[in-house]
């Protein structure tokens, strides 16, 4: 049906974003409209040429002008919330030459600046409109079709998976954003999650926030939001995508960052990694120990650190001895991302322990 992930270790199956499930639901449901029979199975050509069969699951017949027709996303191996979710299109003939686009059950609407979209706009993003249009286009001069089309875009269940998800953070209200840019999602590409963190620092400067908070996961969050009381629309959960919060500061106007995260984490960030997955960067009790050497660590202490079965079990060794490891972790992690981020935006890194207490601060080498 399409390609699989060519992972070296082992192959991963790839699977279909939202925006090409729903451009395969109007193929279906405008079939269906024009030669009143329906089809099992529709081809989408996605934005780089590459032609899918997407397989239709249920019709539903609205009216003489009016059909529904329904798809399962299947995101291959990526752990993807929307995974197994029914999305569907309601569309309709119209009478005026066109096409607009329309929210159903389960899509959000947009309700703040800073996305690519407008304002009350249904939170169905560029490159799936461009696709749907596409598509209804052709099949309206296939059947000489003159009039319009009113796409209603909607995802079962929507509402309540979104709350999965950051869009009520980025002002996406009612349910999911209809996604996509090649039309593929590669697993663990995590390419939608990266996307909301762009869209977060978007939507936070565009109103007028240029101190952000992005944090590792919850615990980190809620430390660094209470230390500062800052509003929820200032916080990035950037989750393991340090890279991504950096890589997108040189096209926002921000003028402070504040990074916090668990201590594992930022050791990581203190090496120079940009991905803190467990899968793609390792924790270095060496490092660690080094790092400790240079608050004045004994030997004895930096074996303990290295024969460590965690980074918290060192940092524990450090605390009994008196060496502030959390605080040159920061330190670390501060040369690390100070080199890759815009010099008018002030910087500092924060670490907190499993308690959530903030326990490490550095805002200058």
């Amino acid at each position: 049906m399409w390609p699989e992930s060519d992972e070296t270790n082992k192959k991963l199956r790839t699977g279909l974003t939202t925006g090409c499930c729903a451009t395969a639901c109007c193929v279906a449901a405008a079939h269906h409209l024009f030669s009143q029979t329906t089809t099992d199975t529709v081809n989408v050509t996605l934005p780089k040429g590459l032609i899918v069969d997407l397989s239709i699951i249920q019709y539903h017949f609205l009216s003489p002008l009016s059909t529904r027709a329904d798809v399962t996303k299947d995101a291959g191996d990526d752990p993807d919330v929307t995974h197994g979710a029914t999305i569907f299109v309601e569309l309709t003939l119209t009478p005026q030459s066109g096409i607009v686009f329309k929210a159903a059950q389960g899509v959000g609407i947009v309700t703040r600046e800073g996305l690519a979209l407008a304002v009350g706009e249904p939170a169905i993003n560029p490159v799936p409109r461009q696709m749907m249009t596409e598509h209804l286009q052709f099949m309206a001069a296939e059947h000489d079709y003159q009039g319009g089309f009113e796409v209603a875009v909607g995802v079962e269940n929507g509402e309540e998976i979104a709350l999965k998800t950051m869009n009520g953070r980025l002002g996406i209200v009612g349910g999911l954003s209809i996604l996509g840019v090649s039309g593929i999602v590669r697993p663990f590409s995590c390419s939608a999650y990266i996307a909301s963190i762009f869209q977060g620092l978007d939507v936070a400067t565009t109103n007028g926030h240029t101190h952000i908070a992005a944090s590792t996961g919850n615990r980190s969050e809620d430390a660094i939001k209470a230390y500062y009381q800052l509003p929820d629309i200032a916080l990035i959960e950037m989750g393991d995508f340090v890279g991504a919060v950096i890589k997108h500061l040189k096209k926002v106007p921000v003028s402070k960052l504040s990074i916090c995260g668990g201590f594992g984490k930022i050791s990581k960030l203190a090496m120079g990694k940009w991905n803190l997955h467990s899968k793609v960067s390792a924790i270095d009790l060496p490092f660690l120990a080094e790092l400790a050497q240079q608050q004045g660590a004994s030997p004895e202490l930096m074996t303990l650190m290295v024969n460590s079965n965690t980074s918290i079990e060192a940092l524990n060794h450090c605390y009994t001895h008196k060496i502030d490891l959390a605080t040159a972790v920061c330190q670390a992690a501060f040369t690390q991302v100070r080199s890759k981020i815009p010099a008018h935006t002030e910087l500092e890194i924060w670490v907190i322990n499993r308690q959530g207490d903030l326990i490490g601060f550095a805002d200058h080498n």
